[in-house]
């Protein structure tokens, strides 16, 4: 894909993408001090699985649509791991996995291996995966009386998609 407004193309859907796993670290690192442990209600998960489902899911697709950029798969899906920092590394570990798959796939024009009609769809799917996972961290912290106010959240969530470069 060699002409200048596809690449231009290219480079704004790869930066939506950056946007996103950005705001999932800012909500990460916004959480109270017990958030991790914080669950929407019995039986649900608690808010340090839902970050690390994500981490995981992203590799799982990754490894099944553009093997050649697959990096090891966690051995279990869904980890309580307790340290911020750790969840953060993992996150920009597979966020980078799935934005050199997608940029690679789109540039040489292949297809991804199993799913998806076009390498965008898999961000697309990304996106939207993980915005149902982000409002499901802020209602289990509502729920828990510790909401994250509109006023905390703002900055680092909205403000970072609608922000001009």
């Amino acid at each position: 894909m060699s002409d200048a407004p596809d690449q231009g193309l290219l480079e704004a859907l790869l930066d939506s993408w950056d946007r996103n796993n950005t705001i999932l670290l800012n909500l990460l690192c916004a959480l109270p001090e017990d958030g991790l442990e914080i669950r929407a209600m019995e039986g649900s998960p608690p808010v340090a699985e839902l970050f690390t489902h994500i981490h995981y899911v992203r590799l799982v697709f990754v490894s099944e649509d553009a093997p050649e950029f697959a990096r090891n798969l966690p051995e279990e899906e869904w980890v309580v791991e307790r340290d911020p920092g750790r969840i953060g590394q993992m996150l920009n570990d597979s966020a980078k996995a799935v934005r050199d798959a997608v940029k690679s796939r789109v540039e040489v024009g292949r297809d991804m291996n199993l799913h998806y009609d076009h390498p965008i769809l898999l961000l697309q799917h990304m996106i939207w995966h993980e915005g149902y996972h982000h409002g499901q961290i802020k209602l289990a912290l509502k729920v828990a009386g510790r909401p994250i106010t509109d006023e905390k959240a703002g900055p680092v969530t909205w403000d970072i998609w609608m922000r001009k470069k």
